[in-house]
């Protein structure tokens, strides 16, 4: 499986995109990002148990509700991460599982810092 290229320029997120989905409703996207940094570290966590174990279900499962959580924020490079995860974990691909996992991780690494900043730029 090849991944592409990333362009580390680039913005893990799209914020424009789920301002017009929740209408420019500053608020409510400060709870989205609020929900989703309470919900993620439990879930990826939980995930990576998974993943090291092997066990496909709850790797596609938990894979898809991180797809979920990242599409909603407009985080497309991230949910691609998980959706590549959840493909992987469906088809009983058990050793690539760990790859696809650090995939996900390094797009997380990247959407992280950007919602941090986005919450500590509009706090002010």
């Amino acid at each position: 499986m090849k991944s592409k290229e990333v362009d580390l320029h680039e913005p893990a997120w799209n914020q424009a995109e789920l301002l017009e989905r929740v209408e420019n409703d500053g608020e409510l996207v400060r709870e989205l990002l609020a929900i989703f940094k309470g919900d993620f570290p439990r879930t990826v966590r939980s995930l990576e148990a998974a993943v090291s174990s092997g066990d496909l279900k709850n790797s596609g499962s938990l894979s898809h509700t991180l797809k979920g959580m990242f599409s909603n924020l407009g985080a497309a490079r991230a949910a691609a991460a998980a959706a590549s995860l959840e493909k992987l974990a469906c088809a009983g691909e058990t050793a690539a599982l760990k790859d696809a996992f650090d995939v996900l991780e390094r797009e997380a690494g990247r959407l992280l810092p950007e919602l941090d900043a986005y919450l500590a730029e509009v706090r002010r």
